[in-house]
């Protein structure tokens, strides 16, 4: 009874975690943007893929991916960029996946500087090919999504620039040791 009673919590603990988790990117993916001006339909820089960076190092590639994915997701589908939607699960989840996964390999746990960095770099150049390609199936152009691609690497840039350092100091606090 004991062991079950103890899964349960484990369980419960975790479904509030990764929703807690979720909220956050939605949450600062929603509430600390800037839209950019260098485009007809738009470009966005936010602290959702800051945060992104952090879930993935912190928790691991599942909860990254997940937070990542629905995060966005719902930014997107509550503010006026549905068409995205699609396309930002995939390529959000992806993205959250690959920093967590070279962050958590061989056992380090998100507790590498230099994976960490590299884990971020390294999800990059498949966020913006996502985008690239979807924009390019929308527009019906490869030119026109060259657009986008200057706004999405401010967007990462300052994530890893904001998400690496937060990472050194949580990683300090008694939750993650």
């Amino acid at each position: 009874m004991q062991n079950t009673t103890s899964q349960s919590q484990a369980r419960t603990f975790n479904l509030i975690l990764t929703a807690i988790l979720i909220a956050l990117v939605f949450v600062a993916t929603l509430l600390l943007n800037i839209k950019l001006p260098i485009r007809a339909n738009g470009g966005l820089i936010h602290m959702g893929t800051a945060m992104l960076f952090i879930i993935s190092i912190s928790f691991g590639p599942k909860k990254g991916a997940i937070a990542g994915a629905v995060g966005m997701g719902l930014f997107d589908l509550i503010s006026g960029w549905t068409l995205w939607a699609p396309i930002t699960f995939l390529v959000r989840g992806l993205q959250g996946y690959i920093v967590g996964k070279i962050a958590w390999s061989n056992g380090r746990n998100g507790n590498s500087k230099g994976y960490n960095l590299l884990a971020t770099i390294v999800s990059i150049p498949p966020m913006i090919a996502g985008y690239y390609i979807w924009e390019a199936f929308l527009f019906n152009s490869w030119i026109i999504p060259m657009a986008s691609i200057p706004g999405d690497i401010v967007q990462n840039v300052v994530g890893v620039l904001v998400a690496i350092p937060l990472c050194v100091l949580l990683k300090k606090t008694p939750f993650f040791k």
